[in-house]
């Protein structure tokens, strides 16, 4: 069986400017095959230490046991301060844990049940939108991750104005922004201009300016008692439970920024590969099918869709949306006989884990059914779609119940087929998306 399509690896050895041009353009194809299989990798420059770190007990330590002493790295969200601002994407310490406190009340289990309508609007405006022919996925998966967002934060369609003209710039703000800049290699200091791309600030102003109206407005609405029991009522009355103080207008633009970002641009590229996984696999795609085929608008028919829900935890495994995540340690540190240096940089690669030769059977393989085995004792060393620990992202659950839902519905009206020659490379933008999008041919059902 033909495996799904993986980035060719860099050779070995290559000059550390060589490297760098590889890794801006890459992350993925500017790592070597040997990482695949290796516990623990250590990248030297001239300006900072960098510890890739696939060994579990090396994970549970820096993201389970200890999250305090590995903080996220500044370097890697420099390039997304334009547009996140002090979101709790990038925040540390007190700062964050105020955010979170705030947040994680929204996404709790028993919240989940009230986004679910929502949810399936946005799934049968989907299916309403997909047309047969040859369809540019990611584009459509796009479109519906948007809608979700929208309806359930702020209870409004992709149709609406606000609405459309976040979701275009936010393409042209993905289309612009590299993926690290230029201070990810550089120690620079604060004062020292960051030379973000002029279309990227561009794009961020817009989007934050358009996000500062949608807030404003809901302010004003909750202040007149006439604001909808959505997502963004929700998070805006929640005072922190220490402190007592709500998110201000500033504040809450920053986290509706890393709502988008995480909740739209990570669902988006999940589902567009899980959709180009069925395409190849039509036995797969079929069983899927007549799972679906029991669809009911009920928050409980989600217990029905088991197997969909591992075809997306499976995508998630092959194309985690976040390849790498990036902490630094406050303290000096030994991991597998070897010093880190406080400030040394430890990357926690999902992508690399998932695909792990010493914890995965047949890593590279689609497989769906591992979920039901084999895959469930390996997930708890190598699987972290969505972080783990302390940082795990809030939106978790969401997630999960959005991608299951989008998939069944799409499924249940379409069938998917590849569209022969375009077989789509995989590259790490703001995640994981295809170099050239995901090409598939549309029929009804």
């Amino acid at each position: 069986m033909t495996l799904p399509p993986k980035p060719e690896p860099r050779a070995d050895r290559v000059s550390l400017w060589g490297y760098l041009r590889l890794f801006r353009r890459d992350i993925l194809s500017a790592q070597p095959q040997r990482l695949y299989r290796a516990w623990m990798a250590e990248f030297r420059t001239p300006f900072f230490r960098s510890y890739l770190c696939n060994d579990p007990a090396l994970v549970r330590r820096v993201l389970d046991e200890r999250p305090a002493d590995f903080p996220k790295s500044g370097r890697i969200t420099e390039g997304l301060v334009p547009l996140l601002g002090r979101s709790v994407f990038v925040t540390n310490g007190e700062e964050w844990l105020h955010q979170r406190r705030i947040i994680d009340p929204a996404f709790e289990g028993g919240r989940l049940k009230d986004s679910f309508p929502a949810i399936w609007a946005a799934a049968e405006a989907a299916v309403a939108r997909m047309q047969p022919g040859e369809v540019e996925a990611e584009l459509a998966a796009s479109h519906a991750a948007a809608d979700v967002i929208f309806r359930t934060l702020f209870s409004i369609p992709i149709e609406d104005q606000v609405a459309q003209a976040v979701f275009h710039e936010f393409r042209a703000y993905q289309r612009s922004a590299p993926i690290l800049n230029l201070a990810a290699f550089l120690p620079l200091p604060r004062w020292v201009p960051r030379l973000h791309r002029r279309a990227t600030k561009a794009s961020a102003r817009v989007i934050r300016g358009l996000i500062t109206d949608l807030t404003a407005a809901r302010s004003r609405a909750i202040a007149a008692g006439e604001a909808p029991a959505d997502l963004a009522t929700k998070i805006m009355t929640m005072p922190d439970p220490v402190t007592g103080a709500p998110f201000g207008t500033g504040e809450m633009v920053d986290q509706v920024a890393i709502f988008f970002l995480a909740g739209h641009e990570t669902s988006a590229s999940a589902l567009g590969w899980a959709l180009y996984l069925l395409a190849t696999h039509a036995e797969v795609q079929e069983k899927v099918a007549a799972e679906a085929a029991g669809l009911r608008p009920e928050f409980g028919v989600l217990g029905s869709l088991r197997f969909t829900r591992d075809v997306f935890r499976e995508a998630l495994r092959l194309y985690p949306p976040v390849p790498m995540m990036v902490r630094q340690n406050r303290v000096e540190e030994e991991f597998r006989g070897r010093t880190l240096r406080a400030g040394a940089q430890v990357v926690i690669s999902p992508w690399h884990l998932h695909r792990h030769e010493r914890l995965w059977d047949r890593p590279d393989a689609f497989d769906p059914d591992r979920w039901a085995g084999e895959g469930r004792e390996a997930a708890r060393d190598g699987y972290l779609p969505f972080s783990r620990g302390a940082r795990v992202c809030p939106g978790a659950g969401f997630a999960m119940l959005e991608g299951t839902l989008l998939l069944a519905h799409l499924v249940r009206a379409f069938r998917f087929e590849p569209v022969p020659g375009r077989v789509p490379v995989p590259v790490a933008h703001l995640t994981v998306r295809a170099k050239d999008g995901i090409w598939l041919r549309v029929l009804h059902r």
